[in-house]
């Protein structure tokens, strides 16, 4: 069952240019996708893709400028914000600045509780310690400050505060990339048990390749605002085919490649507001032929999975 469903979601900001001409961002151009319940959708790219911008589009820290997005067959139109935010939550990057260090453990947990229900202040704090026990941290911590935990207990506070509520669908907006090696597995394998206790379905955005064949059941490549490659993680991972979720593996260090066989990837990513001709990868691609710098490929069913090129047949 699909808990979410993104239909030709876009987000285009107008910004200045050097001579005060007015252009377009295409931070998000037409993507379509759905979460499937209780599952993991990792959604990599490099930096500039559109991944942040498509968290915070469903959010609903950003108004889309169109397209549509339901939960479980409701439109975001029919929620209310407190109970849309009460259903989708998110665990942010930065655990030093995602949260308030002025408050206590538990009253950043409980937050949520505090604005979106009317129980009184010890009924937040009990829920608040339960939910510190529930991701590793001593409930008798509950009356320290931010500043006396380590990376990953902020981070574990920041995990608590998403789930306070008991949302569906959490948003992991790269969750574990400012932490040490030693404390991603701890906190990637607190998110895998935390799934499946309380059935959560997960968007894991991550440029850590590693990492999101880790966790995620499903991979959606993203470039310059566009799905390029979508499918199951055997399908993206083991038998790539579009020509940027090759480069991107081969340019992801790993274990099985061995010391030294990792492959840069070449070229930089376009400018959004001047965007390629035709296919936005085709100046960087080592398969590119002449209609690739002129006709935009769509994204179609081919091997088995979503592919947006035109020379995968």
């Amino acid at each position: 069952m699909n808990v979410l469903e993104v239909k030709d979601l876009k987000k285009y900001y107008k910004v200045k240019t050097t001579f005060g001409k007015s252009a377009l961002v295409k931070a998000l151009d037409g993507v379509s996708f759905s979460a499937t319940e209780k599952k993991t959708l990792g959604i990599v790219g490099e930096s500039g893709c559109g991944k942040s911008t498509l968290a915070k589009a469903l959010m609903r820290l950003e108004v889309p400028t169109s397209g549509d997005l339901s939960l479980a067959g409701r439109g975001v139109e029919n929620f209310e914000r407190s109970e849309y935010q009460s259903k989708i939550q998110m665990i942010f990057q930065d655990p030093y600045s995602s949260i308030n260090p002025r408050k206590k453990a538990w009253q950043i947990i409980a937050e949520p509780l505090m604005i979106n229900t009317e129980l009184s202040k010890a009924e937040c704090k009990a829920r608040a310690c339960e939910m510190m026990n529930t991701v590793g941290l001593r409930p008798e911590l509950a009356n320290r400050y931010p500043h006396m935990f380590s990376g990953g207990q902020r981070q574990r506070i920041g995990i608590a505060r998403a789930l306070i509520q008991k949302p569906e669908i959490v948003i992991c907006d790269e969750p574990v990339s400012a932490l040490d090696v030693s404390i991603q597995a701890q906190v990637l394998n607190l998110l895998m048990k935390l799934q499946d206790e309380m059935g959560l379905t997960y968007l894991f955005i991550s440029h850590d390749l590693s990492v999101v064949k880790h966790i995620s059941d499903e991979i959606m490549v993203m470039y310059l605002g566009k799905i390029v490659e979508y499918g199951s993680r055997e399908e993206v991972f083991l038998n790539p085919k579009h020509p940027y979720t090759k480069a991107l593996i081969k340019a992801s260090p790993s274990l099985d490649q061995g010391l030294g066989k990792h492959v840069p990837l070449e070229g930089e990513l376009p400018s959004p507001i001047n965007p390629p001709s035709g296919c936005a990868f085709h100046k960087r691609c080592p398969v590119a032929t002449d209609r690739c710098s002129t006709e935009v490929p769509t994204l179609e069913m081919k091997h088995g999975r979503m592919i947006s090129c035109l020379e995968v047949e």
